[in-house]
């Protein structure tokens, strides 16, 4: 069985894994140099640190993976993050989140007195909620559409109260509305707004209580390259710096794809591309449903001859109206006035990423996505907010600056993201579970997909349980048409 895999992504990299583990013959063709997808490196004269995620969250969701394919976990070295990180807003008040329960409700005590109850039973409710949610949503694809509208699920999801949205779901616990900020801000991991996300979202904050969040040594890309170690050895063809152009079909099936002007037969195809872009292999056009990006990011990345004046891994400082800058990004589609953003500061625990005592450190700030915005006014925000950044984090910031780069939704867009959208599709109520693009989206019967665009969603260690899906289904196919031969038979 030979089976060609599009797209060297964490979705692709995973997919493989299993595949080869079945004794298949697989041939990965990536565009790029190396595998990897948004697990990749920015830096330049020694400074490297993440391009893209670089929050580890539910890490024993990748450890099972690995062990499932057959990888040591210790393969890559996790480090707990606690404090988790701190909030800072903008009147002065500094609010962390802890993993730590106690220290959590003592936090909150703190900033919002009369509130700690309400933690205990955000944690308790939630992790029934996690639970049953992990059973009825993210372990199951929903390929056979009957699977998500059964009456068991239907009823899972109206017990869960699916239908809601984060922001509604963080009202019916916290009162005070920078404590639902708190627990609101998180949908941004995925590139959506608390006021449009569904609240079986309302996972990620609670995840990041119970299981913590990691850093991987080396860097979250870190991941690819050893997983590009484990799959040559296990004899996966990688052809880097190669596109596929174009996919050949007979009948009901994929019979071959053409790459580096050559025509290749395989038995399986697996698209590992932003899924409304990669559709277009397929049906040789844009795609006739009118898909909701995710939220695009300004990424600036440092290189930096002395340490950031930060203490902690990861912040964020809020502007003074989260809600209203959810209003310029998703509904007026515009750079918002005063935007929340992200500080990632690695070099606090790993000093492999700089030369010595030096130092790197990377800001996201979520803006509209590629087609609402000139390339040129990315680039003047971004500016504007490096300001921002020497006035709220490290006031010698300019002085520290040895590289920098600076990363928009058109760079994004230009490497294959839909719209320049930096998680995929937006994590809209009809954009997911049954209404998001499935494992066999196409009616080929021999055509899967994997990726953050694809059921269950975007961040890696989901990308790739969508990758133990798709790899569940296939099984699952062979043994059906396993049983039919043998009953032709």
């Amino acid at each position: 069985m030979k089976t060609a895999i599009i797209g060297g992504g964490i979705g692709g990299i995973t997919a493989a894994l299993y595949r080869v583990q079945r004794g298949e013959e697989v041939t990965i063709f990536e565009k790029q140099s190396v595998l990897g997808g948004r697990l990749s490196f920015a830096g330049q004269d020694g400074y490297q640190v993440d391009e893209g995620p670089t929050i580890v969250l539910l890490p024993f969701m990748i450890k099972n993976i690995l062990e499932e394919t057959g990888v040591n976990p210790d393969i890559i070295d996790m480090v707990r993050i606690d404090p988790i990180y701190p909030l800072h807003f903008r009147d002065g008040t500094t609010f962390y989140k802890f993993s730590d329960q106690n220290r959590q409700k003592d936090e909150i005590s703190k900033h919002f007195p009369g509130e700690e109850a309400a933690f205990t039973a955000y944690m308790a409710n939630m992790k029934d909620r996690f639970l049953k949610g992990k059973k009825a949503f993210l372990d199951k694809d929903f390929v056979q559409k009957s699977d998500f509208w059964s009456g068991t699920n239907l009823k899972t999801l109206m017990k869960l109260k699916a239908y809601q949205t984060v922001r509604q779901q963080t009202k019916k616990y916290f009162k005070h509305p920078k404590l639902q900020e708190c627990f609101n801000l998180q949908t941004l991991y995925i590139g959506g707004s608390p006021d449009t996300t569904p609240a079986i979202y309302s996972l990620v904050p609670y995840s990041e209580h119970e299981h913590g969040i990691w850093y991987i040594k080396g860097g979250y890309a870190r991941l690819a390259e050893v997983l590009t170690k484990v799959l040559t050895e296990r004899g996966v063809t990688i052809r880097c710096n190669s596109e596929v152009k174009k996919l050949q079909f007979e009948g009901n099936r994929a019979v071959a794809l053409e790459a580096d002007q050559e025509l290749e037969l395989f038995d399986r195809f697996i698209l590992n591309g932003d899924f409304p872009v990669a559709e277009k292999l397929v049906t040789g056009k844009a795609s006739t449903r009118h898909y909701k990006p995710s939220t695009g990011c300004v990424l600036i990345y440092f290189g930096l001859n002395e340490p950031l004046s930060t203490s902690d891994v990861h912040q964020f400082y809020m502007g003074d109206e989260l809600d209203q800058q959810m209003q310029e990004i998703f509904h007026q589609h515009r750079l918002p006035d005063d935007p929340s953003f992200y500080v990632f500061n690695p070099s606090l625990i790993d000093d492999s990423l700089a030369p010595q005592g030096k130092s790197v450190a990377y800001v996201l700030i979520p803006v509209p996505s590629a087609s609402y915005i000139d390339e040129d006014d990315y680039h003047l925000f971004a500016a504007k907010m490096v300001k921002e950044l020497e006035e709220r984090v490290d006031s010698n910031l300019l002085n520290k600056i040895a590289w920098k780069q600076v990363r928009t939704p058109h760079d994004s867009m230009r490497d294959g993201l839909f719209d320049g959208g930096s998680f995929g599709l937006a994590p809209t109520l009809f954009q997911s579970g049954v209404f998001r693009p499935q494992v066999q989206p196409f009616n080929y019967e021999n055509l899967y997909a994997v990726g953050a665009s694809i059921h269950p969603g975007g961040g890696v260690p989901i990308v790739m349980h969508g990758a133990r899906l798709l790899s569940e289904f296939m099984d699952r196919q062979d043994l059906a048409d396993h049983s039919e031969n043998h009953e032709v038979k």
